[in-house]
């Protein structure tokens, strides 16, 4: 009887040990992690901005042409200085959504400003929704693993 209490008692310490050794990351790197400000998750807060269609109908192409230019200069620039970290269009939809942005803040009022230095949002030819948004702290590495990719520049 001893001797099943011991095998049961060492059985499920071996389980606990396992389960407990199973939830740490051995990949772990904690100054990449320290570095990109990443919670014990390796997660942490951005600002997720859905671009959608604006209140102003420009039909002038020129002044459109002009626009649209200044819009993808703005989000180069934004992202030559890591604030913007993901940027792209979206498909057609039902909804009038144009696209989206993922800032590299938390703040939402502080994303705000950033956007109000693009043209098309100056000129209301787009609009913004803005919201708190919880995700991999990697994101921040898009950029650097995206120039290896692009063939060519907008």
């Amino acid at each position: 009887m001893k001797t099943a209490l011991t095998i049961i008692t060492v059985a499920l310490c071996l389980m606990f040990f396992k389960q407990t050794n199973a939830q740490q990351n051995n990949t772990y790197d904690s100054v990449l992690a320290r570095k990109l400000n990443a919670d014990d998750y390796g997660m942490k807060m951005y600002t997720l901005v859905i671009l959608k269609k604006g209140s102003v109908d420009i039909t002038d192409k020129k002044i459109r042409d002009s626009i649209f230019h200044g819009h993808m200069e703005n989000i180069k620039r934004l992202a030559s200085e890591n604030k913007l970290l993901v940027a792209g269009p979206m498909s057609e939809n039902k909804k009038n959504y144009e696209g989206i942005f993922v800032f590299n803040t938390a703040d939402t009022s502080e994303a705000r400003q950033w956007l109000n230095t693009d043209p098309a949002i100056l000129s209301k030819d787009l609009d913004a929704e803005i919201y708190g948004w919880y995700s991999s702290a990697a994101l921040q590495k898009i950029s650097e693993i995206h120039s290896t990719l692009q063939k060519k520049s907008f």
